[in-house]
């Protein structure tokens, strides 16, 4: 690690490389689950299935432990072993972006290596967590990573679960320093889409990443989508953003939205709601459970949605043509 503790910080991690953004996909990436008990023991024989599942449905990548991976209830070791055994599923069918990410420096550029020789396309990086370490600090913690691997990083800008929200001049300067070649924007605000596009004159490689702002970000010119609709009902996701990003077809992806918009609310009640409702990742799962190969619960402290709210998945799934079981 002698590499990573001699550098100096104040220099660019390297210039922009449009090779490396264009590496990275368009359209629909699925963050996949990682089937597993309530106590956090990973279910291997499960994991082939959802990823043939989720391939089916016409997904162009596959992003491992990111949020809904569960990447926080697992321990570095079984990290790991989970991105090992995807990656051996994918096969080489999709687009791997594996979440690498960890609040020390250190175990991330660990992380992010092991990606990297395990066959990973490209590394999904939140910042560190917790701490709220200042924005400068985030910075050389991307530069860092970068200077150990030679795939593409894409920030996963999510306030809401880091504290950390790096500014629309603080990720511009890492993507022209070639630090990121991407940004999974998880920000309620569609104009931070527009205003990093504009930043980097559209070639830094932008993903809605929260479905509250779907429609409204995918209009605004994202290059992809990455949350919770493309990892549970993939086939719908990529209807909608192939009538916005493909064919211009406003009319029909307003139709479209219509349709997905409940799903959405009943998936993210709680964060919109402050807490009251069923809690995100339990709401995925139970989707998953009900129209896919199962993939378990959610790891404790996060329990599986009640009957209740099971009910109203039921009938919100079959309105979108899902025979949910």
């Amino acid at each position: 690690m002698a590499d990573v503790k001699n550098r100096d910080v104040r220099q660019p991690a390297a210039a922009v490389e449009p090779a490396r953004v264009a590496r990275l996909p368009r359209g629909i990436v699925a963050s996949s689950v990682t089937p597993a008990t309530p106590e956090g023991e990973v279910l291997d024989e499960l994991v082939g299935p959802h990823i043939d599942w989720l391939i089916a449905e016409g997904v162009d990548g596959i992003s491992p432990l990111g949020s809904s991976g569960e990447f926080v209830a697992l321990s570095s070791d079984q990290r790991r072993h989970v991105l090992e055994t995807v990656t051996a599923a994918i096969d080489g069918r999709v687009h791997v972006m594996a979440g690498s990410h960890h609040y020390s420096t250190s175990e991330t550029v660990a992380l992010s290596r092991h990606a990297e020789q395990a066959g990973a396309d490209s590394l999904l990086i939140v910042p560190p967590y917790y701490m709220c370490p200042s924005p400068g600090e985030v910075m050389d913690h991307y530069r860092r990573v970068a200077d150990n691997v030679s795939i593409p990083i894409v920030l996963y800008h999510n306030a809401a679960g880091s504290r950390v929200d790096l500014s629309t001049g603080h990720l511009a300067r890492l993507f022209e320093e070639g630090a990121i070649s991407g940004v999974k924007m998880s920000n309620p605000d569609p104009d931070r889409i527009r205003q990093l596009l504009d930043a980097t004159d559209n070639a830094c490689r932008v993903y809605v990443g929260i479905d509250v702002i779907a429609f409204d970000g995918l209009c605004q010119g994202a290059h992809g989508w990455i949350s919770g609709i493309p990892s549970i009902v993939p086939r719908k996701a990529r209807e909608l953003y192939n009538s916005i990003a493909v064919d211009g077809d406003l009319a029909r992806a307003r139709a479209q939205w219509r349709a997905l918009a409940p799903l959405m609310r009943l998936q993210f009640q709680a964060f919109l709601g402050r807490g009251e409702g069923p809690q995100w990742l339990a709401v995925s799962k139970g989707v998953l459970n009900l129209i896919g190969p199962p993939v378990g619960t959610p790891i404790l402290p996060i329990q599986p949605i009640g009957d209740g709210d099971r009910a109203r998945l039921h009938a919100v799934l079959t309105d979108l043509g899902y025979a949910a079981d």
